[in-house]
């Protein structure tokens, strides 16, 4: 194995880092931080202000001093399109030499503005048959991307799905329950939320949906009148200089709009139920800066109706005393599990 990647996270509303070191059979987490964008400087996946977002970026690494220049990155949203397909049982060449063709038939983008990669996931040989999983993404919201990592001074060695990153720190946290169960890991950002079933230890389902954290925000403006600093202070409770006591229809709002983001993860998961013979998941792994909020969660354990626990990234991995606390890191979890997902990636040797 290589040497370990810093994890950077680029996502709606803040960037996220983490960086780890490996140890024998455990990590111990070196840095992780965040540190929030401007209002829009992120719109469905698009990068809007691109020397903001990568001024952002340069702060959080000169803040805790990061030396690891080479990075991990993802995408998700619309950009996006995961496909689990079934193919003719075929060789690694002849994939690649029929790629195209499978692109053209299962992707909604022009072959040459997308950027393809495949992993095959399981061989029939008695059937003659293989799984693959096929990932396409718009070529010029790749391109942004390593383009705002490269301007704050990164080296980009991997662009990763979301999804998949979030799978890589479950099965490194929660190995033992991902082998013989299904269990899905929805992480809730601030526009998008990302959602990933794992069967048998296997991929099975990954699917984003663009709504989130910042639908909360926006109702609470709306409905209250106010700027969208207050809202976001108000959902969070974490009112700062604002002079404030948070209004009791505040609660009420955040529970209204987390049932309508826990309904759409529930329509997703009946999807997956339909197209996989199956009628449960056994748990629910979610991560994400919006389940902060006990409100939110509450209604997510309502409306979903299945076992469901928040994601510690950070269980059971060692870490420098001196720099943390199981308090700040624990405060930091809920938003890290993408970030912790790419620095667990390396460099090839």
């Amino acid at each position: 194995m290589g040497k370990l990647l810093l994890g950077l996270d680029i996502g709606s509303s803040s960037a996220k880092v983490c960086q780890l070191k490996e140890l024998r059979g455990n990590y111990e987490v070196q840095i992780v931080d965040r540190a929030p964008f401007s209002h829009d400087a992120i719109v469905d996946g698009s990068i809007l202000d691109r020397s903001g977002v990568s001024d952002v970026i340069r702060g959080l690494i000169k803040r805790n001093n990061i030396r690891q220049k080479q990075c991990a990155i993802a995408i998700s949203g619309y950009s996006v399109i995961v496909k689990r397909l079934r193919l003719p049982d075929m060789t690694d060449d002849e994939l690649q030499e029929n790629i195209r063709w499978e692109v053209e038939q299962h992707i909604p983008f022009d072959y040459d503005d997308v950027v393809v990669d495949t992993a095959v996931l399981e061989r029939n040989r008695l059937q003659r048959t293989m799984d693959i999983l096929l990932v396409a993404s718009k070529r010029e919201v790749v391109n942004d991307y390593i383009s705002v990592a490269h301007d704050a001074g990164l080296d980009v060695k991997i662009v990763d799905v979301a999804s998949f990153a979030l799978q890589n720190m479950a099965e490194t946290v929660y190995r033992e329950r991902l082998q013989s169960s299904c269990v899905g890991i929805v992480n809730v950002g601030a526009a998008i939320t990302s959602m990933t079933m794992i069967t048998d230890g296997v991929t099975s389902f990954t699917r984003d949906i663009t709504i989130g954290g910042n639908q909360i925000t926006e109702e609470i403006q709306k409905k209250l009148g106010i700027t969208r600093d207050e809202a976001e202070a108000f959902k969070t409770g974490n009112l700062g200089s604002i002079d404030a006591v948070i209004p009791r229809e505040v609660e009420e709002i955040v529970r209204t709009v987390s049932e309508t983001i826990a309904a759409e993860i529930k329509r997703s998961l009946n999807f997956f139920y339909e197209t996989s013979s199956r009628d449960s998941a056994d748990e629910l792994l979610l991560c994400g800066g919006t389940l902060k909020n006990d409100t939110t969660l509450n209604a997510f354990e309502r409306t979903l109706n299945i076992p469901v626990s928040l994601v510690n990234p950070f269980d059971r991995m060692k870490y420098d005393k001196k720099l943390y606390t199981p308090a700040s890191l624990s405060e930091l979890a809920l938003e890290s599990a993408v970030a912790l997902g790419l620095a667990l990636r390396s460099t090839k040797v």
